[in-house]
């Protein structure tokens, strides 16, 4: 698993930080195309009977495209992209090659990665690459007991990236359950947005360490229906889904376009059914709807 941890780190041009150039204040160009894209958004919602949560920023020019940007939503697994983060600001590669045993008893549903690695055990470093890459979920918790729990993970992430909006309250798989109303294990689109930009773009972490997250989350094996549908061909995506009750669907992701600076975008969904089916294309859709009124 470790070989191949940089092999897409060639494709990502990586940014050492993400401050806006000029016009940082400037939202999308106009109020009519600020008016248009609500419109798009408010269309989605009825068609998907949903709620719908979008923020996004081009890095460049500073412009934003937000809707429900500060309304809380459940996360879901999209947390685990900024899990890997507060593990990797507190141990070196060197660190992250320690090893970590566990028995049976911490295997959870959707533990794929770590159920073929019972009794021997896995490194951080592979527990990160797992939890990122294929959302496994015994390797979530794991690497939560590492940081002191979701109370040592919420207090590390808002002491790295200055987010005082996440808050993880329960592990892997009590926290998806996404009750509407619950506040427990939520964030707001912006707020997620923010924390991953400063892990991916920012000088949180080391450049050596940025790099392992960055590849991760491009080589993500979950995302292939979300936000990278709703993107043109031969952009480059670094994403984190996530997937709970309520028709729960989320992905956040740094996007790299062909031409240009990277866009950091998340899109929350819910809806008020409890077995509600989540929904990808609705992601993809409101994706392309960014993608447009960004230009």
């Amino acid at each position: 698993m470790r070989s191949g941890l940089v092999a897409a780190l060639a494709l990502v041009p990586l940014v050492g930080c993400g401050t806006a150039g000029e016009g940082a204040s400037e939202e999308v160009s106009s109020a009519d195309a600020l008016v248009d894209v609500e419109a798009e958004f408010e269309a989605l919602e009825a068609e998907y009977d949903t709620r719908l949560g979008v923020y996004a920023l081009d890095t460049g020019s500073g412009e934003e495209v937000e809707f429900r940007e500060d309304e809380r939503f459940a996360f879901a697994s999209t947390f685990k992209s900024l899990l890997a983060g507060v593990v990797l600001s507190e141990n070196s590669l060197e660190e992250m090659e320690r090893v970590i045993t566990y028995d049976e008893d911490a295997l959870v549903s959707h533990s794929p990665i770590t159920e073929e690695n019972v009794g021997t055990g896995m490194s951080l470093l592979e527990l990160c690459d797992a939890t990122v890459r294929f959302s496994d979920n015994a390797a979530a918790n794991l690497l939560l007991e590492e940081l002191g729990g979701p109370e040592g993970f919420t207090e590390s992430l808002e002491e790295l990236t200055g987010d005082d909006v996440t808050t993880l309250d329960r592990y892997e798989t009590d926290m998806s359950a996404a009750v509407p109303g619950d506040e427990r294990d939520t964030s707001t689109p912006e707020a997620l947005a923010g924390s991953l930009e400063a892990f991916t773009l920012g000088d949180v972490l080391p450049e050596d360490r940025r790099e392992v997250l960055v590849d991760m989350l491009v080589r993500n094996m979950t995302g292939d229906a979300v936000i990278r549908a709703g993107v043109p061909e031969g952009w480059v995506v670094g994403d984190k889904t996530g997937t709970g009750g309520y028709g729960t669907r989320n992905d956040i992701a740094v996007v790299w376009p062909e031409e240009g600076d990277p866009i950091v975008l998340a899109v929350l969904s819910t809806m008020e059914v409890e077995d509600a089916e989540p929904q990808d294309s609705l992601i993809a859709e409101a994706t392309e709807v960014v993608v447009e009124a960004l230009g």
